[in-house]
């Protein structure tokens, strides 16, 4: 599946929840970002707000459960619990929101998690807008073609949870249904060019010419040692390279590299980028070419809301499972949410850990009882408020 952010597949897919929103009684609001929310209209004027949600955008040619299921559980675990407090003739002491964020994946716009970034306060809404994919159309652009250049201010909620695929074996490994991302690892993406000379590759003598890809290459291999160097503790990648003139038979003049370095330790990924920098001015000069860092994104390593996961796990625990923790190598919205209020995002399990790519599974029954542990979480919330939240013991 396809569903780059902000194209027509894209919009066709937003039409689609908001057209639920409207069918099942919710209220759309779309914010200057284009993030899609759906409040229920539970909650009394002064209850806090609960957004629970993910992202419905896409990686080329990847998977349909990544981010779409967070959205889809959202909408039936709050309207479940609209109906069970219908049912008893209660009124909730939270008000729901369902949210599908902007951006999440940052494959067509840089960086990832933009709406969320711009909603959280972390990034500014006018660089945002101007951010351009690589035809050289903006995020600004983008939402006025699908209609999604939205005006409404939606505040900063009392909690946000996420419930996602896992994207990893543990789970399944372990034959455990569900696990609670924890604590998530920290990143620094960095956009490096390097500048070499176009010549052609027939007659321009082998000392003469100026590859930039070569030093590319250079880093790309390096990198591949840097992250064996440091054992289960560093990530690192080059996901996307774009060469110019990309002709077969010119040498490459310019070599952008999307660089990734991904660590739960900050100091392992300040460490990291120090010696990252030194390969790139080796390669460099290997080469024989010039280079420039045209962009570096950071975001910090960082816990999960203890009272989040004490909520979950007692969830969890009602439905006779046990919460496996984890840690949350790549990046989710909540970890843009976690700066400004309670967060944690949840995982049911991936069959054989794929993510990104077409084979992408998560069973029909694991989307079934995340959907109801996160409901049950919701219910808790419904009537305990925010107190819910407040780690207790359990009963023995």
């Amino acid at each position: 599946m396809t569903r780059l952010t902000l194209s027509a597949e894209d919009g066709q897919a937003r039409d689609w929840l908001g057209a639920w929103f409207e069918s099942n009684g919710f209220t759309q609001k779309v914010d200057a970002i284009g993030n899609q929310f759906g409040f229920v209209g539970m909650g009394g004027p002064n209850a806090p707000v609960v957004m629970v949600g993910s992202h419905i955008d896409s990686q080329p040619n990847g998977g349909r459960f990544d981010g779409a299921l967070g959205v889809i559980s959202a909408c039936e675990a709050i309207r479940a619990v609209r109906e069970a407090l219908k049912a008893r003739g209660a009124l909730s002491a939270c008000e729901f929101a369902v949210v599908n964020w902007t951006n999440e994946e940052g494959a067509r716009f840089q960086p990832s998690l933009l709406g969320s970034s711009v909603f959280t306060g972390a990034a500014d809404l006018s660089w945002a807008l101007e951010r351009r994919d690589g035809n050289g159309v903006s995020v600004g652009e983008a939402l006025g073609a699908i209609g999604y250049e939205g005006s409404d201010k939606v505040a900063v909620p009392g909690a946000y949870v996420e419930l996602h695929i896992e994207g990893g074996p543990f789970l399944e490994r372990e034959s455990t249904r569900f696990g609670i991302f924890t604590r998530f690892w920290g990143a620094t993406k960095y956009r490096l060019a390097f500048l070499g000379r176009q010549a052609h590759t027939g007659p321009t003598p082998m000392a003469e010419r100026l590859d930039a890809l070569l030093a590319g290459a250079h880093v790309v291999t390096g990198l591949k040692a840097l992250a064996g160097a440091y054992g289960l503790d560093l990530h690192t990648s080059v996901g996307r390279l774009e060469v110019f003139p990309n002709s077969p038979n010119t040498v490459p003049s310019e070599a952008v590299l999307f660089i990734e370095l991904r660590s739960g330790s900050a100091a392992v990924l300040a460490e990291a980028e120090e010696k990252l920098t030194a390969m790139i001015e080796a390669a460099a000069v290997e080469a024989g070419v010039a280079f420039e860092v045209r962009s570096i994104d950071r975001r910090v390593a960082a816990p999960m809301d203890a009272g989040l996961i004490a909520l979950a796990e007692r969830a969890a625990s009602r439905q006779g499972v046990h919460a496996r923790h984890l840690d949350t190598i790549g990046g989710h919205d909540a970890v843009s949410l976690a700066a400004v209020c309670p967060s944690i995002v949840l995982a049911v399990p991936s069959v054989g850990g794929v993510i990104h790519h077409p084979t992408e599974l998560t069973r029909a029954e694991d989307h079934a009882f995340g959907t109801q542990v996160l409901a049950d979480m919701l219910m808790a919330l419904a009537t305990e408020g925010l107190a819910a939240l407040q780690p207790r013991e359990e009963a023995a």
